[in-house]
């Protein structure tokens, strides 16, 4: 790749749908948001911060939750591994000068390297000295293109994103499949990867910067490496340009149930059942076992009065919401869902 070429990557008519769907969807969520600044907004913006947060590092092996992510940025006393603090703290300050980097800055990502990475690796701040291979279990995934190349092979990646003039949401999904396939550190290259991505992004539509997609890419983190290995085998990274792009369709449609005025608590005895279902069973529930858990056998009637009026109203979504007949959907409990099944 030299800074006169591109990336290579193809685009889908399924990224052509999805940049339409997050465009639209994104103009629906920013008018319900209003101007951000009132009260609700800021404590929204808060608790998704901390779910980003969360869900990169959770990525990566940490395991604290959101309640001891909280209590590190209230400063209070948490009993965890040291080192998995320090991610946390670190995570903390970088999305705190989040607004101060620019994204087309080689300078400002090193940077951000250095304060994500602070104290858990000697080198943060600097691209890799050795070669490295990306791990899954005894068998490797990725060999990285040699140390001696990362340099050069970065300078041309920042170049072509400095004259690119494609839409953000495609080149912030090329740069981040390109960020991770070179490998440039030794260490926290995946949370770097989402970072940046994001910040790209947030040029381009800055509410982005404010919703926990890591949160999603955590959900569905298989998925996630899998369209990362297979842009690498068919040296295209559409596959995970599309990933990437339901990833954030789907936070976008779950953020709508954060900040959407509460719903009557007048809802039909079906959907209430169907809430009940889901709220009992704690986690995303196909088609099929809706019906069994409901003892329903007539899958029209279920979708017709159950299935659309708990979509409708915001108060259950689809698990993979840009193809609603695919065999893997699952539907799960919205925020505003669950809050109104806690109250059954």
């Amino acid at each position: 790749m030299t800074k006169t070429s591109q990336p290579p990557y193809t685009i889908s008519p399924g990224i052509i749908r999805l940049i339409s769907d997050i465009s639209e969807q994104l103009g629906g969520l920013a008018a319900l948001s209003g101007d951000g600044k009132d009260e609700t907004s800021l404590r929204l913006r808060r608790i998704n911060r901390i779910r980003t947060i969360q869900g990169s590092l959770a990525i990566e092996g940490n395991t604290l939750s959101e309640e001891q992510i909280t209590a590190i940025l209230e400063g209070k006393r948490v009993i965890a591994p040291p080192g998995e603090i320090q991610e946390v703290r670190n995570a903390i300050k970088a999305y705190e000068q989040f607004e101060s980097w620019q994204p087309g800055s080689e300078k400002h990502l090193l940077k951000a390297h250095q304060v994500l990475m602070a104290g858990l690796i000697d080198d943060a701040g600097h691209y890799r000295r050795g070669n490295v291979r990306v791990m899954n279990g005894e068998t490797v995934v990725h060999m990285a293109p040699p140390a001696n190349r990362v340099k050069s092979l970065m300078s041309d990646l920042f170049g072509w994103l400095s004259v690119t003039d494609q839409h953000s949401l495609i080149t912030s999904s090329v740069f981040h499949y390109e960020f991770e396939f070179i490998h440039p550190f030794a260490d926290g290259n995946g949370r770097m990867g989402r970072l940046w991505q994001t910040l790209i992004l947030s040029q381009w539509q800055p509410l982005l910067a404010q919703l926990p997609v890591e949160s999603m890419v955590h959900e569905h983190q298989s998925e996630y490496y899998q369209a990362l290995n297979l842009s690498t085998q068919k040296t295209d990274s559409a596959p995970f340009i599309e990933f990437m792009l339901s990833m954030i369709l789907a936070t976008i449609g779950s953020a709508a149930g954060y900040i959407t005025p509460q719903v009557s608590q007048q809802v039909t005895p079906q959907v209430e059942a169907l809430l009940k279902s889901l709220h009992q069973a704690g986690k995303a529930l196909s088609r099929n076992e809706l019906q069994t858990s409901l003892s329903l056998k007539d899958r029209e009637s279920f979708r017709e009065r159950y299935l659309k009026p708990a979509l409708a109203a915001g108060l259950i979504e689809m698990t993979i919401p840009d193809k609603p007949n695919s065999r893997l959907q699952q539907y799960r409990l919205t925020v505003q869902g669950k809050k109104l099944a806690e109250t059954f």
